[in-house]
């Protein structure tokens, strides 16, 4: 009998150095809040301690990993967070599994 693996996301990106923080902020604060309604996980976000620029989501405790990836990009197109990136910056995403 096998487990369903539960699973860490962790999204790291660099904002816009033309936008204000707090703008940015409110976005993905917001996108957080609809994602945790359609899925019931809580994100967290952090900044860079080195690089205020620096953003990470994180997101854990995911076990229904295909349903919470079409959650989160459909909740980042309906949040555009595309617009808070820096110019040629993408977020990325890393996916760690937890370990047993």
């Amino acid at each position: 009998m096998t487990s369903t693996p539960v699973l860490g996301l962790y999204i790291y990106y660099r904002l816009r150095a033309d936008l204000d923080a707090d703008i940015a902020h409110a976005s993905v604060r917001a996108m957080q809040a609809a994602l945790e309604r359609a899925t019931g996980i809580a994100g967290r976000l952090l900044q860079r301690a080195d690089d205020a620029s620096t953003w990470m989501e994180i997101y854990e405790g995911v076990t229904e990993h295909a349903a919470f990836m079409h959650a989160l990009e459909r909740e980042t197109a309906a949040h555009q967070l595309a617009d808070v990136l820096a110019s040629g910056s993408v977020r990325h995403l890393e996916c760690f599994m937890e370990k047993r």
